[in-house]
């Protein structure tokens, strides 16, 4: 009768210690997810992936970040070129199915890239960038496997030949853009442990600087170095045309003033890039993926400012679609202390779709001499009106003199291929003030055509006065106009020597290397 009472004593007293062992315990867990109050010392809290670090305002005690850094960039790349060949030449059926040998492209840029990032509120950022090309330079060499270059692999129509080896382009230095941008932090992990990191951003690409122009950094005698596409004979004056462009005899080439143009180092295009990127840290581990696509815009005064392009088939940049995969590794931080070694291994693969581009013939095909490539052609067709006012109905459609008259600039159709990039870096944040990264990537570009332009575009709508070559003949009892059927719109940049089936240029898979180093101070 007497241990009843002790028990229920015993009982309650020890209930009574695993319930307050157990509100500690609780408490101690709510204490970890509290914000910190102003006395508590800042942690180092970023991810370590540089694609979701995202400077911030007003964060607790932290009110202003503000992070500088310069990065110096190498890249290299050299690829084959190849033409093709028409199937019945002698010469075609004696090389191998990716065509005649060409020339072997060399190319080297050293980039220099200062960029700003200020926080403006909690995870949100502006970004500036100002990528200056240090040097870039390209070099056209006799392929590799001994013997000269068949003349076929550079020949025109007639006897002209397009370009000639060894080719060197001008070595061009310059800003390459502007770059504004915001990020903002949708998630962040390192506030709430239960969610993602995921941060969303775009881009404005802006043209800051001249342009590039093709040119020959070797020209022959009487030619300048960087001549306007409407200087035929790339004399650097403004001649008149001669007696075979019949009515327009006399009148002047074009209205680009006399001498010659800069090299010019930007791509005459303002850009619009937008991303998203989202990531996890599982211990020392930080997989993340995202994707980003940039799609640009042609301005004035760059090789894009050409008229005509109604029978393009694509007619402006291509767009360029990415999807990036990786894993961060943190063997050792000490985020009191703000320092952390990580290794960043990535892949990445672009999707760069059909478009006027600028390619490794560039400027060997932009400053060629080649009357085929020189010469111009007219935007638009009108009906062939005879004496008696009606349309001839053998030739209903013929070249307007009265339009624009569009030259060649050196861009050329680029077809769709793929863009490979394989990545490690390594990143040493030393405290809270700086930071230094160095890495390196292989670069893998899919084999494509480089002049693949097209006679006509798809337009099955074009009026037959205006369709040009593009029409067919029904071929009807009856001999009509309304034989006529338009198959399309011309295109004015199309030129038979680099683009008609059998004189295309191609480039073959090629593999190139980057490297960087990257200095950091963060405020």
């Amino acid at each position: 009768m007497k241990i009843a009472p002790v028990c229920l004593l015993n009982c309650n007293l020890l209930l009574g210690s695993s319930i307050a062992s157990a509100l500690l315990l609780l408490a101690s867990g709510v204490r970890a997810e509290e914000p910190k109050r102003p006395t508590e010392p800042i942690v180092l809290k970023d991810s370590a992936v540089d694609l979701l670090q995202v400077s911030d305002a007003f964060d607790g005690v932290d009110p202003f970040d503000l992070n500088l850094s310069l990065s110096f960039e190498h890249a290299s790349r050299r690829v084959q070129l190849y033409r093709e060949l028409p199937a019945a030449s002698e010469e075609a059926l004696r090389v191998n199915r990716k065509g005649l040998k060409v020339a072997r492209s060399a190319a080297n840029t050293e980039r220099l890239i200062p960029k700003l990032q200020i926080g403006l509120m909690v995870d949100l950022a502006l970004t500036i960038k100002l990528p200056v090309i240090l040097a870039n330079n390209q070099r056209l060499d006799e392929s590799s496997g001994g013997g000269a270059t068949s003349p076929l692999a550079t020949a025109g129509l007639g006897d002209t030949q397009l370009f000639a080896l060894p080719f060197e382009s001008p070595t061009r230095s310059g800003i390459e853009h502007l770059s504004l941008g915001l990020d903002f932090g949708l998630m962040n992990q390192f506030r709430t442990t239960t969610l993602l990191n995921w941060v969303i951003g775009i881009e404005g690409r802006f043209n800051v600087s001249e342009p590039m122009h093709a040119c020959n950094d070797s020209p022959e005698e009487g030619q300048v170095r960087c001549a306007y596409p409407s200087d035929i004979n790339r004399n650097g004056q403004v001649d008149n045309l001669g007696s075979s462009f019949g009515s327009l005899a006399g009148e002047p080439e074009g209205s680009s003033p006399a001498g010659g143009q800069k090299p010019g180092v930007s791509r005459g295009t303002n850009g619009l890039e937008v991303h998203t990127y989202v990531s996890q840290r599982i211990d020392s581990l930080e997989p993340y993926a995202g994707l980003s696509a940039l799609l640009e815009l042609p301005v004035g005064a760059s090789a894009y400012d050409s008229k005509g392009f109604g029978g393009t088939f694509a007619e402006r940049p291509p767009i360029r679609s990415t999807l990036t995969a990786g894993v961060a590794v943190i063997p050792w931080e000490q985020i009191e202390k703000f320092q952390r070694v990580s290794f960043d291994f990535r892949f990445k693969g672009t999707l760069v779709s059909r478009g006027r581009d600028y390619s490794e013939l560039f400027d060997a095909l932009g400053s060629s001499t080649a009357t085929s490539i020189r010469n111009p052609h007219f935007s638009q067709y009108k009906s062939n009106v005879n004496d008696d006012g009606e349309v001839d109905i053998n030739q209903p459609s013929v070249i307007d003199p009265e339009s624009d008259k569009v030259y060649f600039t050196g861009l050329s159709e680029v077809s769709a291929h793929g863009i490979f990039d394989l990545s490690a870096s390594f990143s040493w944040q030393a405290g809270s003030y700086v930071k230094f990264d160095l890495g390196g990537a292989a670069n893998i570009i899919q084999g494509h055509q480089i002049t693949a332009d097209q006679s006509c575009s798809a337009n099955l709508s074009a009026d037959i006065s205006s369709a040009g070559p593009c029409k067919v003949n029904t071929e009807t009892s009856s001999n009509t106009l309304e034989d006529w059927r338009a198959t399309g719109s011309p295109n004015p940049n199309y030129r038979a020597s680099i683009n008609a089936p059998g004189q295309r240029y191609r480039v073959a898979t090629s593999i190139g290397v980057s490297t960087w180093l990257n200095a950091s101070v963060l405020f």
